[in-house]
């Protein structure tokens, strides 16, 4: 179930091994991305697309929409 997490939570999870997606569009994902980040764009999203992901890993996915 999809929640939000502090900065301290998102980093003991990467640290743990999570995998983090962002799902910006190209051109902002391109222009500022998190370090490490798997770009995997929410509108061209599939299950195809997701295989790239580890399913025995968790997932962070992360979108910045500016408000």
């Amino acid at each position: 179930m999809p929640s939000s997490i502090d900065r301290h939570t998102l980093l003991t999870l990467l640290d743990n091994g999570a995998q983090l997606v962002e799902v910006l569009p190209r051109g902002e994902y391109d222009e500022e991305h998190l370090p490490g980040a798997i770009h995997l764009p929410l509108k061209s999203l599939t299950a195809d697309a997701a295989r790239v992901l580890d399913p025995a890993r968790p997932v962070v996915v992360y979108c910045w929409d500016g408000l």
